[in-house]
């Protein structure tokens, strides 16, 4: 039986404090004694999905440097001008199909995907609303079974996706998470919630509280009510 502990990551490929979250996500990834699963809860994708109208994009942007302020995260001019500048759509359905496929075709490069994609949105201004533009990502990542996946998205890719992000929106309503980003840990024995503003204190010392997880000394975060 293995002693590794669990941590489910919810998230949103176009959620900016998802983004601010990814340093984080890696170093949690990089730990020998847990194991992290990527959940999409499809926040803006399908009924959640609007038009980045002049307004919207002056409250994303506001927030976008908060959370800059806080994570050192680039938010460049070029995402300003050409993503929140451009109009369209926020719509994360392609982006949250994207990083399924790479989950089916290189698991283990599903983090490094979902970061990519992320940087190629807020750092590089490109839109990762549109498919094609995607494929171009996860090829030039050498994702290349990933990319050939999204040409053509099958039965067992788009069911795939539905379960995923079915399960995520489950447990963000059995654990009252609220919004993304969020954390779903599970030391074999209690599974507990680390809600969003916990991941932008101090991130030492949420590293150092979840790396213990699985030694003797107990999970040291708030539990799930039921």
């Amino acid at each position: 039986m293995s002693d590794k502990a669990h941590i489910t990551y919810l998230f949103d490929p176009l959620c900016g404090w998802c983004y601010g979250a990814s340093p984080l996500l890696a170093q949690l990834a990089a730990l020998p004694n847990l194991i992290v699963t990527l959940a999409p809860t499809g926040l803006f994708s399908g009924t959640g999905t609007r038009p980045v109208d002049e307004q919207f994009a002056a409250f994303a942007w506001s927030n976008d440097v908060r959370i800059a302020s806080l994570t050192g995260q680039r938010f460049t001019e070029d995402y300003h001008v050409q993503v929140l500048g451009g109009g369209g759509m926020l719509d994360s359905g392609p982006a949250t199909l994207a990083v399924t496929a790479v989950s089916l075709t290189e698991p283990s490069r599903e983090i490094d995907a979902l970061k990519l994609i992320q940087e190629a949105r807020y750092d590089s201004g490109l839109n990762i609303t549109d498919l094609p533009e995607l494929r171009a990502i996860l090829e030039h990542a050498g994702l290349k079974a990933a990319s050939d996946r999204l040409a053509t998205p099958d039965a067992e890719l788009l069911a795939a996706n539905r379960k995923r992000i079915e399960r995520a929106r489950l447990l963000m309503r059995e654990f009252e998470a609220g919004g993304v980003p969020a954390l779903i840990v599970d030391d074999g024995q209690r599974r507990a919630l680390v809600k969003a503003h916990e991941l932008f204190g101090s991130a030492a010392d949420l590293v150092a509280r979840l790396s213990a997880i699985g030694s003797s000394r107990p999970l040291n975060i708030r539990q799930n009510k039921t």
